[in-house]
């Protein structure tokens, strides 16, 4: 109690120095700045993690079979309640699809995108919470969905007309064998935010698809939607080792492993800053501290005459390096949070989505992330804290009461 009484009375006190106040302030401060900026950090790279495998698995399916070199598949009529049989305990749901790389034409435009071919249910799954115009119940024979991005290039909208260039069947183009060409109206458009999607790729039915592209009952591979997403891993394993060849089996993860690594790239800075700005937050500590421990050096000097131990007079020290710490770490906290509640409301900072896959800042709080950082904020501030505390415990009784 006596150590929190002098301490508190220290900390009034400051109101009579202003030197003392504004380096206290600057102390507490910095922690808190360093603190916000390293929580919206994390904030930042959790949403965009979560935003961006959230959009990936939805546009895609957990695990992808495909023929290797992109060759076509035989008819799934038998494939399937196979692995049904094998894996139906942890698989959800397994479709075929057809997808095939055309080139796509408007009255003044054209692209190459990909094109793929799914039942309702596969097409309600992947684009249908993305849907911003149009229908998927009421998709026609030549109906496609395309991208906004994708409908932007080609200057058209719903219900206009496209013109679909591509190979029939595995024979290149000739006089003997022409190219197949037909006309889709625009039934819908969708919008994920990932460029790569709205900008590359449009959807038409199945059964099209396997007309269009002559299959001649062939397919392009399955998609395998799980129960539970952990058994990704060992589930892709095993299906390719009870397939074999032609079969190519992979995770989504494995497909798209250059975003998930850069993603991780991004999180591997974070300790190095956070270490960074702890140590200038942790300076200003433990110089502000030396400056009071030189204020009240005759107080000190006092307190040792009327009996105070060595230790009583260290922990006075520790309990202001813990108060100017515990300000910094609250002010953080609170700062880091409106600036993310900032962002979520307004959109203040946008993105370009050729460069981030994302049109919008994604923010994820998580509240380990302020957790985390407010314990190691403390305990090193307090850590720090003893130098100047123990400095103040080891001054001469003499001396200081002489000191002026």
């Amino acid at each position: 109690m006596f150590s929190f009484f002098v301490a508190g009375k220290y900390i009034k006190s400051y109101r009579k120095s202003r030197f003392i106040s504004s380096i206290s302030v600057i102390a507490s401060a910095g922690i808190a700045v360093g603190m916000a900026v390293v929580i919206i950090a994390l904030t930042v790279l959790d949403g965009f993690e979560k935003v961006v495998s959230e959009k990936i698995v939805t546009l895609n399916a957990h695990v992808k079979i495909t023929g290797f070199g992109n060759r076509n598949l035989p008819s799934p009529e038998s494939l399937i309640p196979e692995i049904e049989i094998k894996f139906g305990d942890r698989i959800n749901k397994i479709e075929p699809f057809i997808s095939k790389l055309v080139l796509i034409k408007s009255k003044n435009f054209s692209d190459g995108i990909t094109v793929t071919g799914m039942d309702f249910d596969g097409l309600r799954r992947n684009i249908g919470a993305y849907l911003i115009e149009g229908s998927i119940d009421s998709l026609g024979e030549n109906d496609i969905i395309i991208g906004r991005k994708l409908s932007e290039k080609l200057r058209v909208k719903l219900n206009d007309k496209l013109t679909l260039f591509t190979v029939y069947g595995e024979e290149i183009p000739s006089p003997a064998s022409p190219p197949a060409i037909d006309v889709f109206r625009v039934a819908g458009i969708f919008e994920s935010g990932m460029s790569e999607y709205d900008d590359l790729n449009a959807y038409i039915r199945f059964d099209k698809a396997s007309e269009f592209f002559g299959m001649f009952g062939r397919i392009s591979g399955y998609n395998i939607q799980l129960k539970n997403i952990d058994d990704i891993e060992p589930i892709t394993e095993e299906l390719q080792d009870y397939l074999g060849y032609p079969y190519y089996v992979r995770s989504v993860f494995q497909i798209y492993q250059n975003i998930f690594t850069w993603i991780d790239l991004q999180k591997e800075p974070i300790p190095i800053v956070l270490g960074l700005i702890i140590f200038v937050a942790v300076f200003n500590i433990v110089g502000t501290l030396l400056m009071i421990v030189l204020e009240k050096t005759k107080s000190i000097g006092i307190l040792r005459t009327l009996g105070a131990t060595r230790a009583k007079v260290t922990s006075i020290f520790l309990l202001h390096g813990f108060y100017l710490t515990l300000i910094g770490i609250l002010f953080g906290n609170f700062l880091a949070y409106m600036l993310t509640l900032l962002q979520m409301k307004f959109d203040i900072i946008k993105l370009p989505e050729n460069v981030y896959f994302v049109a919008h800042v994604p923010l994820h709080i998580d509240i380990n992330n302020y957790l985390m950082i407010s314990l190691i904020t403390a305990l090193i501030s307090l850590i720090a804290s003893f130098i100047p505390a123990y400095i103040s415990s080891k001054i001469e009784i003499i001396s200081a009461i002489k000191f002026d």
